[in-house]
């Protein structure tokens, strides 16, 4: 029997479910079961319960058939656990470090109360932390265990389930259970703190409370936020069959008063044209539950005068004056940003009364990116697939040539034409943050790959790599986003989580991979005749990653000597090296086999025309590993950017390829072959399984299929062992190529061959 069962329900939470889990299993104190129960989330909080279940036997998967809701879920779990004290946690929460050792300690302590109540702080997306306002109530001070009558200010807590310890016997005993509907934790908590023989408290946050920006049930607009009714109806109904516990009326009616104005006041809870209807119920609730001689303070007697008689349009004019003058004060401010941007803006205005053009489509890509990347697959999607669609560019200053190219920049009518008129608005980027989206406008956004740095809201408390990062203003920019276009699920669990909103992920893989599939051997030698690689050479794509840290350094000496390793390996290998920096006229053209494809616009191109990749920590490991050719991971100086940006995968526990740290090693890699044998195939193939389970050619049609025709019937995935990417020129050599010298280590090839 486990000291303590933990309940995590889960519905529709899979960019939290890791850290939520990861946060019990981790803790210092593991007695302990975890029940996690999928609520038949449509999502893969299934998948990532079974994952944990699989790895830890403390956790027990529970899958419902369908969504019960989070009482009955918890319910269902309470049925299963075997626990001395049962903890609630929900699925987007976590518990802090060391919580259930605290929990434990204070329980042996105050001799196993019924009840213990803890303290939890609402956790934002910039990182900050607020611990609970009426965090003076859970004082230890004083004798402990005691009753909820020693202690009525309990009651002025959040009443919810996850700040508490429950006693299993004690709660089975009692027979409680939750009910169904929204606001389940308040005929649970209520009844449970009455009932309690023995309650002790724990100043200490054990909890932190994610405050989602949305998707949280509260913050959901329904009509489901009627339930609170029928729970205050359980609540009084409680009291009425313990005439014991009849004294709390008073403070209960009080507290149900300002739940009741809560849900009524505030704006994204009940839907439009019900707020009248609530009023009347609350208003009923008034008179059905007030307890005779009940005071009411002073300065709740508004809140209470406006439910006892139902006072919807006086509510409605106060509300009215408000927003007129936040209307007023914003049309001021308007005047001025008009003043500032003058003809333009009013151009853009006047074109966003015109209709929508249902037929146009406008592009745009990061400024490295040229017309390609996502954006451009699905731009060239969009005309074999919908040919009635006009597509155009904006285009940035260094990428003026695309024949369907909008003038750049913000100080063309053309430009603001097409922001306001066209309905598919698709970009790896932001759009100008002026851009008003209109209704019927879809914006499509394409991630710049498969993340492996972190980003978004994951860089705060990361200043190298978030530098100048307005956070605030990318979330204005999420919150425009209809669609994002995700490669596989571990993209997704990220995007959702770093950039939280409401739009629809698509995860149907990498569009910008789609010229890796179907390009032709024809495609292949046109690529590597354009970059100049010599016939039956064995061409090394070398892309390290960008670091945060060497910002400052502005190096053009790449982190490897290429003229070294190409001068060691022989004439028949080639470098395609594409640095941050350009590699500057001594060293390109030291030998002729060292290539600067830095700024090179398409990074297609060098994939398709390379035999190999060498990189460290570079997202493009992702793309290049859909191709099926040999990748090789030098890992020599990952902890430094790892330091400053952090990692979501770590690539030397899970690498695509043979590994080798530093020079002398890679050198070997490709002097004994095992760059492309079979032990860094095999690894090759697990790494294309997790990574690439879509990109099959045909992902930008998927998409364009989906948000433009609204097809879900789409073409299916061609499965990976059916899959014929761009075949590599060095496919048909057998063993390893010739070498003008093979160089000999210290420690010889065995300590090569030990990693790979």
């Amino acid at each position: 029997m486990p000291r303590f069962s933990v309940i995590v329900p889960a519905y529709q939470v899979q960019a939290y479910l890791h850290e939520c889990l990861e946060s019990v299993l981790s803790q210092s104190y593991d007695d302990l079961e975890l029940i996690a129960v999928d609520d038949g989330s449509p999502d893969a909080c299934g998948a990532v319960i079974d994952e944990f279940a699989a790895r830890d036997p403390r956790v027990r998967a529970v899958h419902l058939p369908e969504n019960t809701g989070l009482g009955r879920a918890r319910n269902t779990g309470m049925e299963r656990a075997t626990g001395d004290y049962l903890v609630f946690l929900d699925g987007d929460d976590t518990l802090t470090p060391d919580a259930l050792l605290a929990i434990a300690d204070r329980l042996k302590e105050t001799g196993d109360p019924d009840v213990l109540v803890y303290d939890y702080a609402r956790t934002y997306w910039s990182g900050e932390a607020v611990r609970n306002r009426a965090a003076a109530e859970l004082t230890e001070r004083g004798p402990a265990p005691f009753r909820l009558a020693d202690r009525p200010g309990l009651l002025n807590l959040l009443m919810v389930a996850w700040n508490k310890a429950y006693r299993r016997e004690f709660v089975e005993h009692a027979g409680f259970s939750f009910p169904p509907g929204y606001y389940e934790d308040t005929p649970w908590t209520y009844p449970v703190l009455m009932a309690a023989e023995s309650v002790a408290t724990l100043d200490r946050v054990c909890v932190h409370y994610r405050q989602r920006r949305d998707g949280g049930i509260l913050r959901t607009t329904s009509e489901r936020h009627f339930d609170v009714f029928d729970q205050y109806d359980r609540v009084f109904a409680y009291l009425d069959e313990h005439p014991g516990l009849a004294h709390w009326r008073p403070v209960l009616f009080r507290r149900m008063v300002d739940h009741l104005v809560t849900v009524y006041a505030r704006r994204d809870r009940l839907p439009r044209g019900t707020r009248a209807a609530f009023l009347r119920r609350a208003r009923a609730h008034y008179r059905r539950h007030r307890a005779p001689g009940a005071s009411v303070p002073a300065r709740a007697r508004v809140h209470h005068t406006l439910v006892r008689f139902g006072l919807h349009r006086t509510y409605r004019v106060l509300r009215l004056a408000s927003a007129l003058h936040r209307r007023a004060a914003g049309a001021a401010g308007g005047l001025l940003r008009a003043l500032r941007s003058a003809a333009l803006l009013l151009h853009y205005r006047v074109q966003r009364l015109l209709p929508l053009r249902a037929d146009r489509a406008v592009f745009t890509a990061r400024a490295d990116g040229g017309h390609g990347g996502g954006p451009g697959a699905l731009e060239a999607a969009f005309r074999a697939v919908a040919p009635h669609i006009r597509t155009a560019w904006v285009t940035r200053p260094e990428h003026p040539g695309h024949p369907h190219a909008v003038p750049p920049g913000p100080r063309t009518a053309a430009y603001w034409t097409a922001l306001a008129r066209s309905t598919y608005l698709v970009s790896d980027t932001g759009f100008d943050p002026r851009l008003v989206k209109r209704k019927g406008q879809v914006l499509v956004r394409t991630q710049p790959g498969t993340p492996l740095g972190h980003t978004g809201l994951d860089l705060l408390g990361r200043p190298a790599a978030a530098r100048d990062t307005d956070f605030a203003r990318l979330l204005e920019d999420v919150d425009r986003w209809d669609y994002v276009v995700s490669a596989n699920l571990h993209s997704t669990l990220t995007w959702e989580r770093a950039y939280p909103g409401r739009y629809t992920t698509l995860e149907y893989g990498q569009p910008r991979t789609d010229p890796l599939h179907t390009a032709t051997a024809a495609d292949v030698a046109g690529a590597r005749e354009a970059l100049g690689i010599p016939e039956g050479a064995v061409a090394i794509l070398y892309a390290p990653v960008h670091r945060d840290h060497h910002r400052a350094q502005r190096t053009r000496r790449p982190l490897l000597d290429l003229e070294r390793v190409v001068r060691r390996l022989g004439p028949r290998f080639v470098v395609l090296a594409r640095t941050r920096h350009p590699l500057g006229a001594p060293l390109a053209n030291a030998s002729g086999r060292v290539v600067d494809v830095t700024g090179h616009p398409s990074v297609a191109s060098l994939c398709l025309a390379s035999d190999v990749l060498v990189t460290d920590c570079s997202p493009l490991v992702f793309d290049y590993a859909g191709l099926d050719r040999p990748i090789v991971l030098c890992a020599d100086a990952r902890e430094a950017y790892e330091a400053a940006r952090g990692a979501y995968v770590d690539l030397r526990a899970f690498p695509p390829g043979a590994v080798v740290d530093g020079e002398d090693e890679l050198i070997d890699v490709f002097a004994t072959g095992h760059w492309r044998g079979a032990h860094s195939a095999r690894r090759r193939a697990a790494f294309r399984a997790r990574f690439c389970p879509y990109d099959d050619g045909r992902v930008a049609e998927r998409v364009v299929r989906r948000v433009v025709f609204g097809e879900t019937c789409l073409p299916p995935v061609v499965p990976l062992h059916e899959r014929r990417p761009a075949p590599s020129a060095a496919a048909a050599f057998e063993g390893p190529p010739p070498l003008a010298t093979v160089p000999q280590q210290s420690g010889g090839p065995s300590a090569v061959t030990d990693r790979v």
